[in-house]
């Protein structure tokens, strides 16, 4: 006999038995994703990277110590005994080194990797001799290890990242500018400064060294970096030759961000109660006393095309060699033509202010001064204190140039006067 088996469990219909399928794929999904989550954080506690790590050439003594530092502050960038320790390694016998102590945070911060000098504090930075600068900053963001590479003694110089991020690599660039425009105009010069004869000269070489930096930190899209620059313009927060480059970043900056606290610090710097008057500005009417005795309004003395504001003194070699070279000609040339000159001497000595003046023809155009050295209140008005200085007005006493001096404020003029 043929007996017929029957299936005794409880036939599932078809919409639960779909059901069935979905949550048995979800199951095993979610025991796959586990495994997954818990291989790789075994691995990773097996062999964590370096968040900063590198390798350094040339390091022929043992234990060769490097920090990492943070700068706080705009004005701690670049700048010795002010960035705040946060790490510090010894250098491997390979010249391997890393450090682990970074910031954790999810916004990218500037740091500086420094290597320790011989009886020198862990945050002292070489920045008078660029090609020996000991240090080199970095962008850092949590969870973008970094690998670097450099040599002992040239730290900055050849210092190289590994996939740098873009901020990086606007970095990496910068550094670059700053060292070969450090070799093109001062390394290696020296200049006779004792009687003052080569003065403009080191003037000079210094503003084309930081008119490649201004040029970079101008073009660059990137904040930091654009700092970076800026602080290495002057190290010394001295911007007197180059104010309108501090008026420009804070310009920039403050429209991207506004918020941000080194931008706040830089338009702080930018003021204009902490700059000279700037190109673009009226300069400032003043009643100066003359070398006749006379008190005169700086405006009634504008030229009716042209005035040069004079800044020097006689005890001032490279004002002297202006007056007689540069100056003279200009007023013999140019005077009949609408051009004025007014030049004020930071003088205390009367008779040899009167002395210079005679002997090297200045005498020609409007002398004054207050007879109080540089402790001047006219200087104080106009925010310089260095010289030689000159300002280039208008006829309505706008200024269209600063500082321009020797053969080219010759140029400038010539050029002008042409219009």
């Amino acid at each position: 006999m043929f007996i017929q088996k029957h299936n005794i469990s409880t036939p599932t219909t078809p919409h639960l038995q779909g059901h069935s399928i979905d949550l048995n794929t979800t199951i095993l999904s979610i025991r796959k994703t586990i495994y997954f989550v818990l291989i790789t954080l075994l691995a990773t506690s097996c062999n964590s990277p370096a968040y900063i790590s590198g390798k350094l050439e040339g390091a022929k003594k043992e234990g060769v110590k490097m920090y990492l530092l943070q700068p706080e502050n705009l004005r701690d960038v670049a700048a010795s005994f002010f960035g705040k320790v946060i790490d510090s390694t010894v250098v491997n016998p390979d010249g391997t080194f890393e450090f682990q102590n970074v910031p954790n945070t999810k916004e990218a911060v500037l740091l500086e990797i420094a290597i320790a000098l011989p009886g020198k504090n862990p945050n002292y930075l070489q920045t008078d001799n660029q090609t020996k600068a000991n240090f080199m900053p970095i962008v850092w963001q949590s969870g973008n290890p970094l690998k670097i590479s450099s040599k002992v003694d040239t730290f900055q110089k050849s210092f190289s990242m590994e996939q740098p991020s873009e901020v990086n690599k606007a970095l990496v660039a910068l550094k670059d500018i700053n060292q070969k425009a450090y070799q093109s105009y001062l390394a290696g010069k020296h200049w006779e400064l004792e009687d003052g004869s080569q003065l403009m000269e080191k003037e000079h070489a210094i503003l084309q060294y930081q008119t490649e930096l201004i040029n970079f930190a101008d073009s660059t899209p990137y904040l930091m970096p654009a700092l970076v620059a800026t602080r290495w313009v002057s190290t010394a927060n001295d911007y007197e030759r180059v104010p309108e480059f501090l008026v420009r970043q804070c310009d920039t900056w403050k429209k991207k961000q506004p918020n941000h606290p080194w931008v706040k610090q830089l338009c702080k710097l930018s003021e204009p109660s902490n700059l000279p008057v700037l190109v673009g500005d009226v300069f400032p009417d003043f009643k100066l006393p003359m070398i006749t005795k006379d008190t005169l309004s700086l405006k009634a003395q504008l030229g009716d095309k042209l005035t040069i504001i004079d800044l020097w003194a006689s005890w001032c070699a490279p004002c002297r060699v202006e007056n007689r070279e540069i100056l003279g000609p200009i007023w013999d040339t140019y005077h009949d033509k609408g051009l004025q000159i007014v030049a004020y001497g930071l003088e205390s000595n009367e008779p040899a202010w009167k002395a210079a003046a005679e002997r090297d023809g200045a005498d020609h155009w409007p002398q004054a001064s207050h007879l109080q050295g540089d402790d001047t209140p006219f200087l104080k008005r106009i925010r310089v204190k260095t010289i030689p200085a000159n300002f280039i007005l208008d006829d309505n006493g706008v200024v269209l140039a600063k500082n321009v001096h020797g053969e080219a404020l010759v140029n400038w003029v010539k050029n002008y006067m042409k219009n």
